[in-house]
């Protein structure tokens, strides 16, 4: 790797944990530069604005979190397994996360709402990869006669992401892992309830 493209890299892996815990587009582009130890031009010669260093640190952190989600979906090898798997994230996203911030999802959605339209965009293309995600899991579980075949695969992942975002979101707020915990438990029934007799 050349020296520019280690320069790069860098600016991206200590801006992206700062921008999650911080807002990728309300962070003073100061408080980037002294993250990093660069100049403005240092910084501007490898990205073409502060947007775009945003959202290529936006794609940086979801990266990230999907390296995490693809981790724990090794060696499962039931869907109700890799479901549960996708809750110890969250889990992990609320007690110790991968990422200064927690959940660059729900962070960037709720940063960039109506004002932001770019990172808006963006935010919705990630979140449809988790969902699809979670939707293939449970669909592979009711071919594999795992889960009943009247499990509707959009609405398990919509009660899932939803929980989950919601519950992630109480756990940071009053900085106690209760609520998530209460969350994956409820969860972990509803799937049970989807679950055929063995």
């Amino acid at each position: 790797m050349r020296k520019g493209e280690r320069t790069r890299v860098m600016i991206l892996e200590k801006a992206a944990g700062l921008l999650n815990r911080q807002g990728y587009l309300s962070t003073p582009i100061s408080e980037i530069m002294q993250e990093t130890g660069l100049e403005k031009g240092g910084i501007y010669n490898h990205f073409t604005s502060k947007e775009e260093l945003a959202i290529q640190a936006f794609h940086h952190s979801v990266n990230t979190m999907r390296q995490h989600f693809a981790k724990a979906y090794q060696n499962k090898t039931s869907s109700v397994d890799r479901l549960f798997a996708v809750m110890d994230v969250f889990r992990e996203l609320g007690d110790n996360p991968p990422l200064p911030g927690g959940c660059p999802l729900m962070n960037a959605a709720i940063e960039s709402d109506d004002a932001h339209p770019v990172l808006s965009s963006e935010v919705r293309q990630a979140m449809a990869q988790l969902y699809n995600m979670m939707k293939k899991t449970v669909l592979q579980g009711i071919q594999e006669k795992e889960l009943s075949d009247k499990a509707d695969a959009d609405a398990v992942a919509t009660v899932l992401i939803s929980t989950l975002e919601g519950a992630l979101m109480m756990t940071k707020l009053y900085k106690d892992s209760i609520y998530m915990e209460r969350a994956i438990d409820h969860l972990k029934t509803y799937i049970e309830s989807l679950r055929v007799p063995v």
